[in-house]
């Protein structure tokens, strides 16, 4: 019966992230920010039902039947953009779809505020954005709202870019997000970190037709440009997100490209079928997806049919196209495999896997451990109770 080595797997993967022509992106999940203490999609749906009055949260349950948050959100909002005056869907006119939109927000604004989370992982991983110089820009793409990365990226002084220009009212710059993935001719230096914020930010606030970047958690009385509407009836407000989706597809084609996926469920179709459809056209391209427990099913076989995607769990992996268990270490190995699990699907321990694997700075080195002084952490030490999903 064949098994998979688990050091064999985390060597071949630090080999890769060596190889500094690579292009390297990441998609993360809401696991990433579930790592760092905060709620996922569910946690965060359960917490807006309990906080609303309710009328609304009888409006919302309806909005509920078949969706998730994020659809009901998008529902919402189309109906506002459908309806005017006294005119009603499910009950609901224009004025209360942007109502019950506005007090979800500033639950969602709450529940994911920084103040909540524990930053160690994404400090970790900013400490390798830090250290990795590679010679295209390192694109993180997210489907989370918060701010976690923004503010572990700050902390550790990493530049980054995340398609808005500004301090006060940020306005996004569609022709620097489209420019060519090419660093002679990109109009951003490539030691700029890309980060894309797929479904939006609690930082995000509509003005008029147009997305704004503001420099904190929007005000109580406006409503955060988090996750896209699907109405074909204002395409100007779904801007920012159409062009980070085609962004995502441009640089997962890119040659020689190598992504890793973690703590994302596999719930967003369209992003899924940009990861898959990369995978199948560029055979040099390497998806690694980091699962924190077991691999759904569906998501193995896929693997299965397309060797070039790699899924990892905490008890087997899909390598190679073959589905199999981890072989046991004759020892535990720190950070990479202990009492008989593969901790890398944890999103802590896949950062600190990634810090450690870059080369030394000083600099930086003394910042994580200035921070971790600060809080009385060490910054090289895992919590038992971190976990991801």
């Amino acid at each position: 019966m064949s098994e998979h080595d688990p050091l064999r797997f985390a060597a071949g993967l630090s080999a890769k992230l060596a190889t500094r022509s690579r292009h390297v992106c990441a998609l993360f999940g809401a696991g990433t920010s579930k790592a760092c203490g905060l709620p996922d999609v569910a946690e965060l749906q359960r917490s807006v039902l309990k906080s609303l009055s309710e009328i609304q949260r009888n409006m919302l349950n309806t909005q509920l039947t078949g969706r998730n948050l994020e659809g009901a959100l998008s529902r919402l909002r189309r109906i506002a953009a459908l309806l005017s005056g006294d005119q009603t869907i499910d009950g609901l006119t224009a004025a209360d779809a942007i109502s019950l939109d506005r007090a979800i927000c500033r639950v969602v604004i709450s529940e994911v505020d920084i103040c909540r989370a524990n930053l160690k992982p994404t400090r970790y991983f900013a400490a390798w954005l830090a250290r990795a110089r590679y010679h295209l820009p390192v694109e993180i793409f997210t489907v989370n709202y918060d701010l976690l990365f923004e503010t572990a990226l700050e902390e550790l002084q990493v530049a980054y870019f995340d398609g808005f220009i500004g301090n006060l009212r940020a306005r996004f710059q569609t022709d620097l997000v489209e420019c060519m993935l090419d660093a002679e001719h990109d109009s951003v230096p490539a030691f700029f970190t890309r980060l894309w914020k797929l479904h939006g930010s609690v930082n995000w606030e509509w003005e008029s037709k147009q997305v704004v970047r503001v420099g904190q958690a929007v005000a109580e009385d406006a409503a955060a440009a988090i996750y896209p509407s699907d109405t074909k009836y204002e395409e100007s407000r779904r801007v920012p997100f159409l062009v980070l989706h085609d962004r995502m597809r441009r640089a997962l084609n890119q040659p020689e490209t190598l992504v890793i996926v973690a703590g994302y469920s596999f719930g967003d179709e369209h992003l899924n079928e940009l990861l898959f459809d990369a995978a199948i056209r560029r055979h040099r391209t390497e998806i690694a997806v980091f699962c924190y427990s077991d691999i759904p099913e569906p998501l193995a076989e896929r693997a299965q049919l397309t060797p070039n995607i790699q899924i990892v769990g905490s008890h087997e992996a899909v390598i190679g196209g073959v589905k199999a268990k981890w072989a046991i270490p004759e020892h535990n190995v720190s950070g990479i495999f202990e009492d008989g699990r593969f901790l890398l699907g944890d999103f802590q321990k896949l950062a600190q896997f990634l810090a450690r694997s870059a080369s030394s700075d000083s600099d930086m080195d003394s910042r994580l451990n200035q921070l971790a002084k600060t809080e009385n952490l060490n910054p090289f030490e895992g919590d038992a109770n971190d976990a991801g999903s």
